[in-house]
């Protein structure tokens, strides 16, 4: 059973979601945001390192996934939102987690079949998939959702290099991160 720290990047509101991923399915362990305020930028990217470091120390995940950064309207808020990335990824790349990315494209598809879909068909998947009885805010249903499309990828690579080495008659070499 492996714990996956999932991320929704921002420079205001940094979502987190947590998932034990048993192989089969996955179990909600937690979720939330990481509201930095409306400081200057450098104090916003702190707030948001301590925030995942703290997330980290608690809860001790295994793995982290995070939204790959897409062009925004803004130039300026891309480059913000990036920002916010790299101190999320550094906080865990400090801690020894091995980090995976993925596009909101991706994230979608693996949670509700389609990359365009909407932030509350995901949100409402979300509940779904973690027989959750309450809506997590959007933010935190994101990360989640991050961390849900980085078990199904796991799942389908532990499927594929098993039947893979069935077929071959030998011995099985798997190497998940």
């Amino acid at each position: 059973m492996t714990l996956i720290l999932g991320i929704d990047p921002g420079s205001r509101i940094t979502g987190y979601g947590i998932v034990r991923d048993n192989g089969r399915c996955c179990e909600y362990i937690a979720s939330g945001c990481i509201r930095t305020g409306t400081g200057e930028l450098s104090e916003r990217l702190n707030a948001v390192f301590i925030g995942i470091h703290e997330i980290i120390n608690s809860y001790h995940p295994a793995l982290m996934s995070i939204e790959q950064v897409f062009m925004a309207r803004n130039a300026d808020s891309a480059l913000k939102l990036g920002q916010a990335r790299g101190a999320a990824i550094v906080a865990a790349t400090q801690a020894g987690l091995a980090v995976s990315e993925y596009s909101a494209t991706q994230i979608k598809s693996a949670i509700v079949g389609s990359g365009r879909a909407a932030k509350e068909q995901v949100q409402m998947m979300v509940m779904h998939l973690l027989q959750l009885t309450q809506k997590p805010q959007i933010d935190a249903s994101d990360a989640l959702a991050a961390a849900l499309c980085h078990a199904h990828h796991r799942q389908t690579l532990i499927a594929h290099d098993l039947s893979s080495a069935k077929s071959r008659g030998g011995r099985l070499r798997l190497t998940v991160r």
